[in-house]
């Protein structure tokens, strides 16, 4: 699958699937294909007429057949039968791919995935570097790994009672943090303690002004 020969411009991956359901059990039917092949009668057939193109298959009847060297894709045409002006037998997988024109479909997809790969690592590298590093501590001979605290994240020494914070630096209560249910730290201002009159009217100027600079 990984040749230029089955990329999706070639012969693609449903002549594939045909090509290894024949190797496995040959003179098989279009009903007997689309069972084994896993694949619908439309794309059978077309899949087919493709590879008939290129001397990979033959037909006899109802059924076909892988022609001699298909495998390795060197095609052959079958015996006693008119040759096909238009058929290309094909010489060679790489042959095959260059009458597709995929040839080095796999090599620029494998280099645009390696480079895909190298840019993700170079990103995770740069968020590395801006991260927090961890503490590590050892206890009863264990290094126990402490994970750095978020700035927002209050320490137990901070707390007081009623979720007011004690400021760590002159020992008293800070009057306009608090700690939020989930934990951390919330500032709250006189402006946020407004009652729900003073906020319709602060809404009221706050648009009029608007309306007015507008």
């Amino acid at each position: 699958m990984g040749h230029d020969a089955f990329s999706h411009h070639g012969l693609g991956s449903s002549a594939l699937m045909i090509i290894g359901a024949l190797h496995a059990r040959p003179s098989q039917t279009i009903g007997e294909l689309v069972r084994s092949a896993s694949v619908s009668r439309p794309t059978a057939y077309r899949a087919l007429r493709c590879l008939a193109d290129h001397g990979l298959v033959h037909h006899h009847g109802e059924t076909w057949s892988l022609a001699p060297g298909a495998l390795e894709g060197f095609g052959a045409a079958p015996p006693l039968a008119a040759p096909d002006p238009s058929a290309q037998l094909a010489h060679g997988w790489d042959t095959v791919a260059h009458q597709y024109g995929t040839t080095g479909v796999a090599a620029r997809r494998k280099a645009r995935h390696a480079a895909e790969r190298a840019a993700y690592r170079e990103l995770l590298d740069r968020f590395a570097e801006h991260r927090s590093k961890a503490l590590v501590l050892v206890r009863d001979g264990r290094k126990v790994l402490v994970p750095p605290p978020h700035p927002d994240e209050v320490p137990p020494s901070w707390c007081a009672p009623g979720g007011r914070v004690v400021d760590p630096v002159t020992g008293r209560l800070a009057p306009d943090w608090h700690v939020a249910s989930d934990g951390r730290l919330i500032l709250i201002t006189p402006a946020d303690q407004r009652s729900y009159d003073e906020l319709a009217a602060a809404h009221a100027e706050a648009l009029s002004e608007w309306e007015t600079a507008a």
